[in-house]
Parts: C-alpha cells; structure tokens; sequence
C-alpha cells in the first residue's frame, strides 16, 4: 500500500517499520536544513508531532497537550492568552512548503501539516513521467499535489510576472488555511466590508504592490539589529511576513470574487498604480510606501542606521523599534496601516507596512480581523468610512512573533 494511502487511513505503529525509519529519516533531513535549525521552538513542534503519529498517539494531538508535553507548559495554562502551539503550527507549515518548493528537494518524501490540524501527513512524491523530458518540469511539491493553489470560490488570479507564481501559489493556500471561512459579509455590511468598500467596488483589478528587500550580508547589520531579511522564498525574493500580509489581505477579496495582480515593488510601474486600487505591503523595502507616506501626517524615516516612524505633526513624537538586551532580539516593532485616496494616481490605496517583518504582520491583523480592525475604528470619527485613515500599530514581538497589534494613534481627514 503506498504511504500516502496508508496514512490516510491510519498512523504507523511500529517504530521498526521501514516506512515510519523512512519517515524518520525526512524528518532527521528537515531538522538539519536552516529554516529549522536557526529556530527553538519549530523544531520541537514538528519533531513530537511526527514522533507521536508514528507511535500511534495522532489522536493525542491537541494544543493543550502538545504545549504542555512538547513546550512544558503547566496543565492548566490558557491557550487564547499563550497561543504557542498555533503560532509554532503555522510557522512550520510555512517552512514546510519553503523546503519543498526548492527543486533540490525533488524526489524525497514529503511530510506535511495541514491547516486546522497538528496531525502531520506523509506522502511519497509523485514518480516523473515517462515523456518529462518533452514536459517543463516541476518541483516535487507540485508533483505530490501536497498544497492546492486556488480556492473553489476564487476565481483563478490574473496572469503575474513567472518569478512570483510561487507566492501565489503559497498565498492562495495559507489564505485557505487561515482565514477564509472567518470572514463572510453580512447586511448591513461589517466594518471589514465598509473599510475594503473603495477597493471591492472598482471594476478593476486591485494591485498588490509587495516590498523586494536586499538581503543583508553577514555582520553587515548596524547596532547590532538583526537581519531585517530571513526566510526568503526561493525564486521570489519575498519576506515570509510579507507573503503572510499578502495572503491575509486577499481574505476579504474572496467572498466578493475580487480580481486582482501581484507585483514587486521595483517592477511596479506609475501606469500599472494608476489603473485601480492598490494595496502597498512593506516599507523600507517598498519605495511606492515611502512615497506616498511622505505627505502623511505618520511616515517613515531611516538616519543614522535608525529606522522610525515620525510624526510630523509633533517633531519630537516618534516610534523606533526596541530591543532585548544584548540588542539582538526585536522587543517591540511598529508599523503603519492607512485607507487613503492618493492624489497622485487618482486611486484608492490601503497600506500595512512595518519597520520590520513583524510590524508588518501586525499591521495585516488589523486589515482583515474585525477584533483589531474595530478597536482601530473606535478611534476615529463615525463617518470614518467618508475620510481617509492613517493608525500607528504596535506589536510586542515574543521569540520572533508578532502579538496582538495595539493601536497607538489614528489619523483622519
């Protein structure tokens, strides 16, 4: 019986079995590569979860008691106030498609963690066709059909520039994972649909205009910082937080089979800005964020190796990034989110962007989550939906996650 078909059906049981050695072996393989040996905690998670199911304790696998057994947590801890097991989770199935998306994988088995589940799955690769010689060829993770890359209720995506059909390709999937289903529109409409009405409403296609970084060389990082860069997708030189962003500001698009484009920063062109609504992930890798925040009462500022968010209605207010002692750890990280109507290209323009990577994801918590997205309308005037919005957000980074965003101030006019 293959092993896909067999890990349907049940965990292997017997750790002398050759397929659950085989499976070890992977699992030996991925703890090895550096999306896993540069972290604590997504290596534990991964490890006990594959240990159990070969031991035939899938069933075990639930949050409390992996944070309890695999991260000695106390027994009674809370687990909306300690999401450490979720958190952990959807970190590792990022890497998880990372790895297999690079073709030096090809051919070796694959082990999976599906959305919703901490259970991991185990497949054998696709064989290649006879007649591949004659076909383009594809990476084992498309051969394995271990990911789906669109959404029955999505139309199919506009064609893209060939260096980003991965992230799309990550993106539809970790938006079917992650939030698809929490969002549905209600009449009167949600605050979600009100605050995304400019871009839903146009009748083109919206863009998504993502920051292309530089990768810092080793030591080059100033003041000790750590690298602003990490976990870059193999073709697409993308930061994970900036595909998480992406795939959580496509969530609301889907209910109302919206149709939009993907593009880098540095291919963006004026023209392509000009034909709809756009959406800007990133800044300090986003020179299209610079812009348009510079005429903004919050925007960036980078001097003397400090990055910053100013306010330019009180020079002396302004939001730098905090560190853990011995300066290597971010602390606390903040970020910009905005709905504006941008003069220049004549179009509306929603923004989440963050001094690092986590800001940035902290930001997109606030764009498609109704819980952080009303605390920031709280804030602004009744009408808010009339008037442009500009928020400072703050998140308290913990072993190189972003909590819960904070409102720090809101802007309207």
């Amino acid at each position: 019986m293959p092993l896909s078909q067999q890990a349907a059906k049940e965990p292997l049981r017997t750790s002398s079995h050759p397929e659950a050695e085989a499976i070890r072996a992977q699992l030996n393989r991925l703890l090895a590569h550096s999306l896993f040996t540069n972290s604590k905690r997504y290596p534990v998670l991964l490890a006990y979860a594959v240990e159990q199911t070969l031991l035939g304790n899938a069933t075990d696998l639930k949050e409390r008691i992996i944070g309890i057994e695999a991260f000695g947590r106390d027994p009674d801890y809370d687990v909306n106030l300690d999401p450490v097991v979720r958190t952990s989770a959807a970190e590792v199935r990022r890497r998880l498609i990372q790895y297999y998306y690079d073709p030096a994988h090809a051919g070796e088995l694959i082990i999976e963690l599906t959305a919703g589940s901490y259970v991991p799955m185990f497949r054998e690769p696709e064989p290649e066709r006879a007649d591949s010689d004659h076909e383009p060829k594809t990476d084992g993770l498309a051969q394995a059909r271990v990911i789906e890359v669109s959404s029955p209720s999505a139309p199919p995506p506009p064609k893209v520039r060939r260096w980003l059909f991965v992230a799309i390709a990550l993106v539809l999937a970790v938006a079917a994972g992650i939030g698809i289903g929490r969002y549905r529109p209600s009449h009167p409409l949600s605050n979600v649909d009100r605050f995304w009405e400019p871009m839903i409403s146009s009748q083109n296609p919206i863009t998504y205009c993502v920051g292309e970084p530089d990768v810092d060389e080793p030591g080059g990082s100033s003041n000790g910082q750590k690298k602003m860069v990490y976990g870059m997708l193999a073709s697409a030189r993308m930061n994970e937080s900036d595909v998480l962003t992406l795939a959580r500001m496509i969530v609301p698009l889907v209910p109302r089979h919206g149709a939009f484009r993907v593009v880098s920063a540095p291919d963006a062109t004026f023209a392509e800005l000009r034909e709809g609504p756009n959406v800007l992930i990133g800044a300090f890798d986003n020179a299209w964020t610079m812009r348009i925040t510079q005429d903004l009462r919050f925007g960036f500022e980078q001097a003397d190796g400090v990055q910053k968010i100013i306010d330019r209605k009180n020079p002396h207010r302004y939001w730098a990034l905090q560190w853990e002692v011995p300066y290597q750890t971010v602390a606390t990280d903040y970020a910009i989110v905005a709905r504006i109507h941008d003069n220049v290209t004549g179009q509306p323009v929603i923004i989440a962007a963050g001094l690092l990577g986590e800001g940035t994801e902290a930001a997109s918590e606030v764009l498609y989550n109704p819980t952080y997205l009303n605390a920031m309308l709280d804030r602004a005037p009744k009408n808010w939906y009339q008037k442009n919005l500009e928020a400072v957000i703050r998140t308290h980074v913990i072993e190189g996650n972003p909590g819960p965003p904070e409102i720090v101030d809101v802007e309207s006019w």
